[in-house]
């Protein structure tokens, strides 16, 4: 369906103050946010335009002068070869790349009797290959790799990794690893780890490109890294497997339960469906990937067993005592979780919204066609 003429000029109009008014709150300084949302409250009631539009256009413009780049990134040409690049992760640092101007070729599984020119004169190598295949190219690459050529990884954990790659590579060596998934088109306000291996300065230049597009560099060792790991991936990923196991096991209708959904559980509900519907080795790879990992989440599974035993038990006081213990690790923390929590709930409240009346549109519409 064709959008209107005369809705066309009110939304190239609308798009033409909202640049001005980002223009304006970045040359002026930044009202608080919520100062933004509620000045014009009594004006939005007499209009008729509801307070989470406005809130939405606070928002975006927020976000939008939050989000710009804090670098220009001016970096000579490189030659890049990205060893799995035709892979999901691949993929995404092979068009970033290309979009910066570097020069770069793919090398898979199967284009192994062109590695020495792929490699050979590579300023960059980027290995972007499954966790479980990741120490095996290291060793394989390394051979043909130039002394002042980067090797760099994207794996999961760090520890093997950087060493691997030290103890096979005496060029420059940096681990990394992006805090994101498919679905993410650029840098803009992700976190990207980075875990130095040796000559940190020849790598500059890459982090460079990085920060240039908004992303975010959280530096530290392969150790904290692996450690955090624990907790960021592998018993979240745990839990939300185990959730979406049990739903499955018990016969609910995922699809009927959403129709007595509130938005917590929609989200959830989300989350697990987004784990299974990738690929389920990557998951059970980042779970198995470290004795480290194993034993967090078998010490998991033995606190959801002493707190079943307290409710089988009708153990009430117990079970407040436990509540009350766990609040205070979260207390200094709960103004930012409810923040961002409560935002997430309208988005989602409004997306949905916003969607109905897509569908009613398309009902009518299909009604009297």
């Amino acid at each position: 369906m064709a959008i209107p003429d005369q809705l066309q000029q009110i939304d190239q109009g609308l798009i033409t103050l909202l640049s001005e008014r980002i223009s304006i709150l970045a040359a002026l300084g930044v009202p608080l946010m919520q100062e933004q949302i509620s000045h014009y409250k009594s004006l939005l009631m007499q209009v008729g335009v509801s307070e989470c539009v406005w809130s939405s256009i606070v928002i975006s413009s927020m976000a939008a002068l939050a989000s710009t780049p804090p670098l220009s990134y001016e970096g000579v040409p490189r030659n890049i070869t990205v060893v799995g690049g035709r892979g999901i992760m691949g993929r995404f640092f092979t068009d970033r790349l290309v979009a910066a101007g570097h020069h770069v070729s793919i090398l898979e599984y199967d284009g192994w009797d062109q590695a020495d020119r792929l490699l050979g004169d590579a300023d960059l190598v980027l290995i972007c290959v499954p966790f479980k295949g990741t120490l095996a190219v290291i060793q394989k690459v390394a051979p043909y790799l130039s002394p002042t050529a980067i090797l760099a990884d994207i794996a999961s954990t760090k520890v093997s990794t950087v060493q691997a790659m030290l103890d096979s590579h005496p060029g420059p060596v940096v681990g990394l690893h992006p805090m994101f998934g498919p679905g993410v088109n650029s840098f803009l306000s992700q976190n990207v780890v980075v875990c130095p291996g040796r000559k940190p300065n020849a790598c500059q230049w890459f982090l460079n490109l990085i920060e240039a597009e908004g992303g975010k560099l959280i530096t530290c060792t392969a150790e904290e890294h692996d450690r955090m790991m624990v907790a960021v991936q592998a018993i979240r990923h745990f839990a939300t497997f185990s959730l979406g196991v049990f739903l499955a096991e018990e016969g609910i209708s995922i699809d009927r339960s959403l129709d007595f959904a509130s938005p917590i559980y929609r989200t959830e509900i989300n989350l697990i469906n987004r784990l299974f519907a990738q690929d389920a080795s990557l998951y059970i790879d980042i779970m198995l990937a470290s004795p480290d990992r194993c034993e967090a989440i078998t010490r998991l599974t033995k606190t959801s067993d002493r707190l079943a035993n307290l409710l089988a038990q009708e153990n009430r006081t117990a079970l407040m005592a436990e509540f009350e213990v766990a609040r205070e690790t979260f207390r200094d923390d709960s103004n930012r979780a409810l923040k961002e929590s409560n935002y997430i709930i309208n988005t989602l409240s409004n997306f949905l919204a916003a969607n109905e009346v897509e569908t009613v549109d398309l009902s009518s519409a299909l009604a009297f066609s």
